[in-house]
């Protein structure tokens, strides 16, 4: 069963948010990464590489956890918790998208090395249960 984001966290994710994905290590251990994200709806879109570490463990296991908190609103979070899809359909493009909202330059401008990176892979995270304060 899908959860539906609150309008307050709907709202800061269409800014500038910075979030926190966590995945599941081989080991069992977690891993986290600070991202980009944009909201589709009531799942967000998360965008890296083939082959990079939480591109391997969701993989393995689509289980994430991703902790929204506005860093002027310290006591003021979210942790979506959700499954996680890949694919690289629409990889570039959402990279680029992301460049934008966050530094206001193409992908390839901000990052002249990503020509070298390895294809770009969407993260779609369908949230299951959210909790938290302020934005949930």
């Amino acid at each position: 069963m899908s959860a539906t984001l609150p309008d307050p966290l709907k709202a800061f994710l269409d800014g500038k948010a910075f979030v926190t994905i966590a995945t599941i290590q081989p080991d069992g251990s977690s891993q986290l990464s600070p991202v980009w994200v944009k909201r589709d709806g009531d799942d967000l879109l998360i965008s890296t590489t083939r082959g990079r570490r939480k591109e391997l463990n969701i993989r393995r296991d689509p289980r994430v956890t991703v902790l929204a908190q506005p860093a002027d609103q310290p006591y003021s979070y979210a942790e979506i918790r959700g499954t996680a899809t890949l694919t690289e359909e629409g990889g570039q493009e959402l990279i680029n998208e992301l460049s934008l909202k966050y530094t206001g330059k193409p992908y390839a401008e901000f990052n002249p090395a990503s020509a070298q990176d390895a294809p770009r892979v969407v993260v779609r995270v369908s949230a299951r249960k959210i909790v938290g304060q302020g934005l949930a």
